[in-house]
């Protein structure tokens, strides 16, 4: 979630004083690649198979196998096939490739994109060797363990054969000593290597950055969103602007830098707010098109160097990104704007779903949602217009991987929203808001708790879950609990079992899974010029 108190954000504020304001806005997921495969297909990620039963959270490489299944269907399929223009830019994290490096079976062209330019995997502290990292430190850890436990295999031989009390020959000293000097080469260059593996850009099929170049990524966006918008006015569009900011490195241009009073943070929301409607205005389309604009989770906690925070802030929402029940993971900002069609200025605080996009715009485009499968969203246009009271969702499933850690139920003639913690994660230090000292909280194992009975909330009076209600505090505890019970047995019942994608299989890296501009592994080019 942005925090964006004393931070100039113009555009922003004028998206939400022109259009209409979803103040329980609630995402799939509190990490970026299962929410954003909800977001796209309009399920729970735990449906298409998006999740983990291992804690591997997202997708960790763009060379691994593991993707949104070529099954599934995006409301940009649905789209295109009504006559629409379907455009993705920036960040997509879906996956890329099955079987080889160029099948780009999970790309966004197989998808119902038909243009796409930006990062087929994700921006990372990685890509700018920060000390805030997701996965470079580790493994130079791991590779320099292993490189003292060769080495000194070879010298124990080494020692061994030379005063003859170890009847060996050179053979195996001299592979021991190879692979040493191997894993030490590969310990200081695994930093490179991840930014050449997964720090790239992409036009539709063919990359035109390995690795990119970050002064010039912001400007090439912006150029991308102009040019699509410049070819595709005088027809429908669909167009996926899918910001790279308010995720570590915070890449952020000098222009902006120093300007915010929230540090880099807050000079990567202003960058940010800089580049969202501009191109609209000038392409005469601000009236006629509708904007809708959120995040696919809440700001991370964990994402913290000394006193300075790089990972945002969830205001009065309990926990971040990565907690799979807290509020402040899953809450996000939620805006659509239609001048003309939706009031303006409108504030709605009843539970909406980023999953509510695809049955809402699906419906708008005249298209018919899939009858074959289970859509968890529910169309947000009566509720939009003002035209219904109520949001359609009586219960909202809240998952971390797998594991189902809360429920809300959305009492409509009681006007209360309860909240049922089934399992939290165990904050460290204790009575700390986060899991600091991780990069996310865990979702299963001995750092997390399950409660029974189960924690309760009443969101409406406490949506910052502090107060927990008990059979003392609360007369209708033991309803609400069997309501709440009751309702995840039935959504229980409606889940199917699927491969799942961001297990061990389908999420290491592969070499012949690479996608290289190069002969691999010399993966460089620069194909296109950027804007000076």
């Amino acid at each position: 979630m942005l925090h964006l108190h004393h931070s100039w954000t113009p555009n922003i504020d004028r998206l939400a004083e022109d259009g209409v304001k979803l103040t329980q806005h609630i995402s799939a997921a509190s990490l970026c690649t299962p929410s954003r495969a909800a977001f796209l297909t309009g399920r729970y990620p735990v449906r298409s198979g998006m999740v983990s039963s291992i804690g591997y959270r997202v997708l960790q490489w763009t060379g691994a196998s593991g993707g949104l299944p070529t099954n599934e269907t995006t409301f940009a399929k649905i789209l295109k096939e009504k006559g629409y223009a379907t455009g993705l830019i920036g960040k997509w994290h879906l996956g890329l490739n099955c079987e080889s490096a160029s099948d780009h079976c999970h790309h966004p062209l197989h998808h119902g994109f038909d243009h796409f330019y930006g990062m087929p995997f994700s921006l990372m502290g990685d890509c700018a060797h920060w000390e805030l990292s997701e996965k470079r430190v580790n493994l130079e850890q791991k590779l320099n363990f292993l490189f003292q436990v060769l080495a000194l295999v070879a010298l124990t031989l080494v020692a061994g054969k030379l005063t003859h009390l170890i009847p060996v020959s050179w053979t195996p000293v001299i592979w021991s000593a190879l692979w040493a000097v191997l894993l030490l080469a590969g310990s200081y260059f695994v930093g490179a290597l991840i930014v050449h593996a997964d720090c790239l850009l992409m036009r539709n099929h063919t990359i035109t950055e390995q690795p990119m170049r970050f002064q010039k990524t912001t400007p090439l966006i912006l150029r991308e969103v102009a040019s699509f918008l410049k070819r595709n006015k005088h027809g429908p569009f669909l167009l996926f602007v899918s910001f790279l900011h308010v995720h570590i490195p915070l890449i952020t241009m000098e222009t902006f830098l120093g300007k915010s009073l929230h540090g880099l943070y807050g000079d990567n929301v202003e960058e940010m707010d800089w580049m969202i409607l501009d191109t609209l205005d000038m392409e005469g389309l601000t009236n006629s098109t509708l904007i809708y604009f959120t995040s696919d989770h809440g700001g991370s906690l964990e994402n913290q160097l000394g006193r300075t925070q790089y990972g945002g802030w969830n205001g009065i929402y309990k926990g971040g990104k990565g907690m799979g029940g807290w509020e402040g993971g899953i809450r996000v900002p939620g805006i659509f704007r239609w001048p003309g069609v939706l009031p303006a200025g409108q504030v709605i605080g009843e539970p909406t779903s980023l999953m509510d996009v695809f049955p809402t715009v699906v419906q708008l485009a005249g298209g018919e949602v899939p009858q074959d499968r289970v859509i968890d969203g529910q169309d947000l246009l009566p509720l939009l217009l003002g035209t219904a009271q109520h949001s359609d969702h009586e219960f909202l499933m809240h998952y971390c991987e797998g594991f189902l850690h809360a429920a809300r139920w959305h009492q409509r003639d009681k006007g209360t929203t309860w909240k049922v913690h089934f399992v939290t994660p165990v904050f460290q230090p204790e009575g700390a808001g986060a899991c600091y000292g991780r990069k996310v909280c865990p979702c299963f194992g001995e750092k997390v708790l399950h409660h029974d009975p189960p924690l309760l909330f009443d969101l409406s009076r406490d949506p910052s879950e502090t107060h927990v209600l008990t059979p003392a505090s609360e007369p209708v505890f033991y309803q609400v609990m069997e309501r709440v019970q009751r309702a995840v047995r039935e959504h229980q019942r409606t889940l199917s079992p699927v491969p799942l994608q961001l297990d061990r299989l389908g999420n290491i890296w592969r070499p012949w899974l690479q996608p290289c501009c190069g002969p691999f592994p010399l993966c460089w080019c620069l194909r296109e010029d950027g804007p000076q």
